[in-house]
C-alpha cells in the first residue's frame, strides 16, 4: 500500500512558474512508476507527465513539453513537477500518481495503482 500526498498547488499569475511536490509513504517507493494528472472541471483527467522509477525515462504530454519537468528523489519518496509559463488554461487539480510496473512509463490513469488526493492549481490571465 502506498499513500500520496500532493502539495505545492496555489494561484500563481499566466507565465508563472509552481513546483508541485508528491510525498509517499512506504519503503518501496522506488520501485513505481510516477506520473501526473490533471483534470480540470468538466474534463477528463489527463497524463502531464510520468516518470520509470529510477528517473530514467520520462514522458511529457505534448501541451507541456518544454515548459513543464518531472523528475524524482528515492531518497526522499517524492516526485516532482516543476511547471514553468503556466497558461489560464493549465488550471486544474493536479494528482500524482503511482503505477506498480516501474519499469515502464506509463499513460493511462487505468495503469496506476494509487493516488493522492490533488492539489488546485490555479492561473490566473
Amino acid at each position: 500500500q502506498v499513500q500520496l500526498v500532493e502539495s505545492g498547488g496555489g494561484l500563481v499569475q499566466a507565465g508563472g512558474s509552481l513546483r508541485l511536490s508528491c510525498a509517499a509513504s512506504g519503503r518501496t517507493f522506488s520501485s513505481y512508476a510516477m506520473g501526473w494528472f490533471r483534470q480540470a472541471p468538466g474534463k477528463e483527467r489527463d497524463i502531464v507527465a510520468a516518470i520509470t522509477w529510477n528517473g530514467g525515462r520520462t514522458y511529457y504530454a505534448d501541451s507541456v513539453k518544454g515548459r513543464f519537468t518531472i523528475s524524482r528523489d528515492n531518497a526522499k519518496n517524492t516526485v516532482y513537477l516543476q511547471m514553468n509559463s503556466l497558461k489560464p488554461e493549465e488550471a486544474a487539480v493536479y494528482y500524482c500518481a503511482a503505477g506498480l510496473v516501474g519499469s515502464r512509463l506509463l499513460y493511462r490513469d487505468r495503469d496506476y495503482d494509487y493516488w493522492g488526493q490533488g492539489t488546485q492549481v490555479t492561473v490566473s490571465s
